[in-house]
């Protein structure tokens, strides 16, 4: 038996429910001024009965209008929009066309952003199988190019030695991506809770410059603000930066910060393409082109975001980290 679903079984609705309630408090007024004329041997009732209970089902008329438009409805509205999105996806993401009560408007709005979210993981999910698919493609079929070469031809030492180290090569790349991706997975995954600064987990760093709100909490574990610095730092060594600097500015509940280097910078055509899974400009150096997507992840994980900002030297970044509370 599946656990998550929800056991099938005739329910009444809500708008049932509601008009049930309003149909017994029309009428209850009825059934007593009948009651009484019954009891006073008077059948006919008098004008002044007649027209409270004129007025009682005008009030409830009312009452259930005000019911429909606010409640029944906007929850009817709801349920068709997420059977819509379920069968149309992000063409099918908007409000829907009745809100109702603030309670049901911020309920329709929490739906709507989680959708989105689940979207946009499947669609994540979806690029990123095909980028790692391709990633893992390329030197498996350089390994076994070079393995059935050495199976099937005759060459020189200096010819097998060649391919075996083409073979070992490739083997440490899979392995550096294999490694990357467990790095990655727990990024996406584990948002550990606990908060640092960006001193704590800069200490020691060389040729590091902080400035401004470094010594504000985060709401970012001290592991987890060490892999993100971390990769940040060994990206611009690797890139030619003899100097880094951080500088922190408090932003509306959120620390904005900016990490920029001196080293040789992105180029303007790959510019829109270093968050890429798989990226690289130093693929024959060993690079996976993973570090900024794991960077991005870890700050997601933890309700932060990253993006790249243009700069006329090095490369310059921007993080925003919740302050902790």
């Amino acid at each position: 038996m599946d656990n998550s679903r929800v056991p099938q079984k005739w329910r009444p609705t809500l708008a049932m429910i509601v008009f049930a309630v309003l149909l017994t408090v029309l009428v209850l007024p009825a059934a007593i001024v009948l009651w009484f004329r019954y009891l006073e041997h008077t059948p006919e009732m008098r004008p002044i009965e007649v027209g409270a209970l004129a007025v009682a089902l005008v009030i409830t008329v009312m009452i259930a209008v005000v019911f429909l438009r606010t409640i029944t409805g906007p929850i009817n509205a709801l349920v068709k929009r997420t059977e819509e999105i379920g069968r149309g996806g992000r063409a099918a993401i908007a409000p829907p066309e009745q809100l109702g009560t603030r309670e049901i408007a911020t309920l329709s709005q929490g739906f709507l952003d989680l959708a989105e979210r689940l979207v946009d993981r499947t669609e994540y999910v979806s690029s990123f199988a095909a980028h790692v698919s391709h990633e893992l493609k390329s030197p498996l079929t350089s390994i076994r190019g070079s393995a059935e070469l050495l199976r099937d031809a005759e060459m020189s030492k200096g010819e097998q030695a060649r391919f075996l180290n083409h073979i070992i090569a490739d083997s440490d790349r899979l392995a550096a991506l294999l490694e990357r991706l467990r790095e990655l997975a727990r990024a996406d995954l584990d948002a550990v809770p606990g908060s640092t600064t960006i001193a704590e987990a800069l200490a020691g760093e060389a040729n590091v410059t902080l400035s401004g709100s470094t010594d504000a909490a985060m709401q970012l574990s001290l592991e987890a603000a060490k892999a993100v610095f971390g990769q940040l730092l060994r990206n611009a060594v690797e890139h030619g930066a003899t100097a880094v600097t951080i500088d922190a500015v408090r932003d509306q509940g959120a620390l904005r910060v900016i990490v920029a280097d001196n080293g040789e910078g992105i180029s303007v055509g790959n510019r829109d393409r270093v968050f890429e899974p798989f990226f690289t400009t130093r693929r024959e150096a060993g690079g996976t082109g993973m570090g900024l997507q794991i960077v991005r992840s870890m700050l997601m994980a933890h309700g932060g975001t990253i993006r790249l900002v243009p700069s006329d030297s090095g490369a310059t970044f921007e993080l925003t980290v919740p302050i902790a509370g």
